[in-house]
């Protein structure tokens, strides 16, 4: 008799099993994907979208018409409470399903409470939609005159949003006014190469950068700072203090140091071998993995293999992490900046060099006439400032 297979989000390490979703019904399991949207939205092209070089169509996937195109159901809804001795996932809504083996792959976001007050200047870079949202709100703003534009958060994730930002108001015909408030230091896990890179890119535009000072406050349409002084913005984004869901915290279940679902080499809870997951939202036994995508497009193969073998009671693979990734920033002047093993390198090639790698993975996955649909879609509309509001 079949067994049912819940997938809970539809994010980079649920994809290969998305696409493969009609080998599990064709052993006569079912398989239903639960997500509060029908899209997932790809982070490597994020920056990109806010900038405008690309479309949001060419940044998603449309994840309910995957599994449902191979015969899967799919529930919007946002899955809060996992009650894994009986087996079921309970909704916001306080409907349960019952489900054999279930995987998460819930990802992470940017939390913006801590920064007290108001929080209405403020855009998270997670969800990933929210940049072109963003987008949309700053060229409304633009009409108006100058901006005042901060980036909080000196990694890899504020880097290319300060730098994309300068892009948009740039080719706007207006000159930025954007301080990037880089904490300790300025890409401060990059080599010493990669760091003065892009701080050259950015002083060379006219960025601000300011080190060593973190966002203590923020309070109507000011940016506070550790050091006491004061940045007036029209909007801030946030790009630090990423964390994952914690429902695995309010189910009880074993978590890793900040809330992430506890899983051995085989992606399975140890506890609970009928839970499995990929990417952000999971701790792996034995490995540190740095909240970058590409760990969990590595997952990708693993997690469908391990799911199958869940249900047909076969022998599990081991995930490796492999080699140290390769990282690339889109810098938003039409260069990029490469960074591998000791190997640093910038330059135009080197952003062709990501699109080509970014637009390939897209394409792989984009199966369902994405890139034929509308730009905006319905009640996609508010940016997400904390997980399932809209405000």
């Amino acid at each position: 008799m079949g067994k049912h297979l819940v997938l809970v989000g539809g994010g980079h390490a649920h994809m290969t099993v998305l696409l493969r979703a009609g080998d599990f019904i064709e052993k006569g399991h079912r398989v239903t994907l639960i997500s509060p949207s029908p899209y997932q939205y790809y982070s490597g092209m994020g920056p990109g979208m806010l900038s405008g070089v690309f479309r949001p169509q060419e940044t998603r996937f449309h994840i309910r018409r995957m599994i449902e195109d191979r015969g899967g159901v799919f529930v919007a809804a946002r899955v809060v409470r996992v009650d894994a001795r009986e087996r079921l996932l309970w909704l916001s809504n306080d409907v349960h399903i019952p489900f054999d083996v279930a995987s998460f792959n819930t990802g992470s976001y940017v939390s913006v409470a801590w920064t007290g007050g108001s929080v209405e200047r403020l855009v998270p870079v997670k969800p990933v939609f929210n940049l072109y949202l963003a987008r949309l709100e700053l060229q409304n703003l633009i009409r108006r005159g100058p901006l005042r534009l901060v980036v909080v958060g000196g990694g890899a994730a504020g880097v290319e949003i300060a730098g994309n930002l300068w892009k948009l108001v740039h080719d706007a015909g207006i000159e930025p006014r954007i301080t990037l408030v880089a904490g300790r230091e300025l890409l401060r896990d990059a080599p010493p190469k990669a760091r003065g890179l892009a701080r050259g890119s950015l002083l060379r535009r006219g960025l601000n950068v300011i080190e060593r000072v973190h966002l203590d406050s923020f309070a109507g349409q000011t940016v506070l700072l550790s050091d006491g002084s004061a940045l007036d913005c029209d909007l801030a984004f946030v790009a630090v203090g990423v964390t994952p869901s914690q429902l695995f915290v309010n189910s009880k279940l074993s978590t890793g140091h900040r809330g992430e679902l506890w899983v051995d080499r085989t992606l399975r809870s140890p506890d609970h071998p009928h839970l499995l997951g990929g990417g952000d939202c999971i701790a792996v036994e034995g490995m540190r993995l740095a909240k970058v995508g590409v760990y969990a497009v590595r997952q990708n193969p693993i997690l469908y293999h391990n799911l199958m073998a869940s249900l047909e009671g076969k022998s599990f693979r081991r995930f490796s992490p492999g080699s140290p990734p390769m990282l690339i920033l889109n810098m938003g002047d039409g260069t990029g900046i490469l960074w591998k093993q000791g190997v640093t390198v910038a330059g135009k090639m080197v952003l062709k060099f990501k699109n080509f790698i970014d637009l390939r993975f897209m394409r792989k996955f984009q199966v369902s006439g994405e890139l034929e649909e509308s730009e905006v879609l319905p009640g996609q509309s508010t940016i997400e400032r904390e997980p399932g509001t809209g405000a």
